[in-house]
């Protein structure tokens, strides 16, 4: 008999809630972007997200159990995501949950965002074997995993300033390309050189695993005031095309140096960044290149989404792993999910 669990996941400005069966057979997966609303403020407004979320999620729930073919008698556990995330977007997700699973006595499982955005992965390839190396890029983390078998990790780097698509999003701010700056930024860059410009790439200490492109953005920032003050013209698609080739490097680098180290069977790649085609290319060729497969989830698995907390919730599941009343969310990083560093 199958395991049927419904997902729901509030974490940004995302509103989604999914139903997955046997941690990989999709019945439904719903999806409520707010891009439209937080695009004239240029990015995510907390409040702004945290009410809309107030006025979709039962309604989303709703569409993903008929989409589904079924009923809450149905579910076998709700899993939903604690955190990390903006907290007034997590709690109207997380209540909304408790609320189900009380009223309707079905077991409830918190999970991790990281966590889901690794399980996009196994979503897609239940098969994968262990160990495996996961970057998980996005708008709010730059983090480099290991994990030898299912819930147990240890975290070998991290940013420590911006985010990759944190950057992204504050270089398209300041060219004028608009929010979110990932897409728009690759799309431009389709069209620039990637060796134009002689942007820095920030390795850190010899030995880490960690990421930084503060400096990175920075060094943006300051090319085009210099062009503004000298009259100098300047090429939005070389731009474009030279910052992101400055952060793939970096990226690809370290993943590939820390396999080396690990010795990994396969790597995998996940988060909204995870959906740029130049990073998924770069780091394809570096990894058949020594040797290892690369996974990568469909588009619509890089972003957020409750389809891959829905699958972490398959796991939880099997183990037994589930939340009390007292499950609240929290909004910092880290939240414990790692077993060392």
């Amino acid at each position: 008999m199958s395991v049927i669990i419904l997902g729901i996941e509030t974490s940004c400005d995302e509103t989604s809630a999914a139903v997955v069966a046997d941690g990989c057979v999709v019945k439904s997966n719903v999806i409520a972007s707010q891009v439209e609303v937080h695009r004239k403020y240029g990015g995510v407004v907390p409040e702004v997200a945290s009410r809309r979320h107030l006025e979709s999620v039962n309604v989303i729930v709703a569409e993903a159990l008929e989409q589904a073919g079924i009923g809450f008698p149905d579910l076998n556990a709700i899993a939903v995501t604690y955190g990390p995330g903006l907290a007034g977007s997590l709690l109207v997700g997380l209540m909304s949950a408790k609320a189900m699973a009380y009223a309707r006595a079905i077991p409830l499982v918190g999970v991790n965002h990281l966590e889901a955005h690794i399980y996009a992965n196994f979503l897609t390839r239940p098969d994968l074997e262990f160990p495996q190396l996961c970057l998980v890029v996005s708008g709010g983390h730059t983090d480099l995993f290991y994990t030898t078998h299912h819930g147990n990790y240890k975290l070998l780097g991290r940013t420590r300033d911006d985010a990759a698509g944190e950057a992204f999003d504050k270089v398209a701010r300041v060219m004028g390309l608009g929010y979110p700056g990932g897409p728009l930024i690759e799309r431009q860059a389709q069209d620039g050189n990637p060796k134009a410009i002689d942007f820095p790439r920030a390795y850190l200490e010899e030995g880490t695993y960690d990421f930084s492109f503060s400096g990175l953005k920075t060094a943006v920032l300051n090319y085009l005031e210099r062009a503004r003050r000298t009259g100098q013209e300047v090429s939005i698609p070389d731009v474009s095309a030279s910052f992101q080739k400055a952060v793939t490097d970096v990226l690809v680098d370290k993943v590939m140096a820390a396999a080396g180290e690990y010795h990994p069977v396969g790597i995998m790649l996940a988060g909204g960044v995870a959906a740029n085609s130049a990073l998924r290319e770069a780091l394809g060729v570096r990894a058949r290149a020594g040797g290892y497969e690369l996974t990568v989830p469909p588009l619509v698995l890089c972003t957020d989404n409750a389809a891959m907390v829905a699958c972490v919730g398959y796991y939880k599941y099997l183990r037994g792993e589930f939340a009390g009343p007292e499950l609240n969310a929290v909004a910092a990083k880290g939240l414990g999910l790692f077993v060392k560093r």
